[in-house]
């Protein structure tokens, strides 16, 4: 269940977004413009956005910028339109946007973009509870509650690989094609490490084509000869 925000001028688009989204076990908040949006952000950072692109006060592709300016696009934004041109989607790409569903939009569609969005913040989480170890040997230690706290640093002997590995981390201090890969592929081994290996369940909830999906792996270096037990 995560907590979703619904961002559209048109009154049925919102009551049916929140129908679906709330069948699916979400909570749903609805904003019917960028004034409610930057409020309802403001409250409670959302774990996704489903954000309209022509609305009448101010358009999403400039609130989109403006969460991004301001440092406030940490969450998967998908965008949304009836009438917008390729340009403008990728023109909301490069800014930082998810994914572009183009209206009217497929149930199918829908839930495939918000699992996979959900599924990407949930890989970011995961691999920034990993904080690398302070000074005098100690280590910052996050709990599920948001807590920290400092511990003794456990030492560390030779490294193995293991693996693909549930919980991530990577190093954000590079240029950002680097960082991009570092991000893919600790995405990737995170879902290799929930799914055993299963390259069959890891193509179902990535979204990817199976070949495609093994290209991929390849590219990134996901060792995919080892943590795998047998899965198909």
């Amino acid at each position: 269940m995560a907590n979703i925000l619904v961002v559209d001028d048109e009154l049925g688009i919102r009551d049916l977004l929140f129908e679906i989204l709330n069948d699916e076990g979400h909570n749903v908040e609805l904003a019917e413009n960028a004034a409610e949006a930057r409020a309802a952000r403001q409250r409670a950072r959302p774990d996704l956005v489903l954000l309209d692109i022509w609305m009448p006060d101010t358009d999403g592709v400039t609130l989109l910028k403006e969460w991004s300016t301001a440092g406030l696009l940490s969450m998967p934004v998908i965008m949304m339109s009836g009438h917008a041109t390729i340009d403008t989607a990728v023109d909301a790409t490069r800014i930082g946007a998810f994914a572009f569903l183009e209206k009217p939009i497929t149930l199918q569609k829908l839930l495939k973009a918000v699992e996979q969005g959900l599924a990407r913040e949930n890989a970011r989480r995961a691999a920034a509870s990993v904080v690398p170890a302070t000074s005098n040997n100690l280590a910052t230690v996050v709990t599920t509650s948001g807590e920290s706290a400092l511990v003794p640093a456990i030492p560390q002997g030779p490294a193995v690989d293991t693996g693909p590995q549930a919980m991530q981390s990577f190093d954000l201090d590079r240029p950002l094609r680097d960082a991009r890969d570092g991000f893919e592929k600790a995405y990737f081994e995170f879902h290799l490490a929930m799914e055993n290996g299963s390259m069959t369940r890891v193509a179902e909830k990535t979204g990817l084509e199976r070949t495609h999906l093994y290209r991929k792996l390849k590219q990134l270096g996901v060792d995919l000869s080892r943590g795998r037990r047998g899965a198909v």
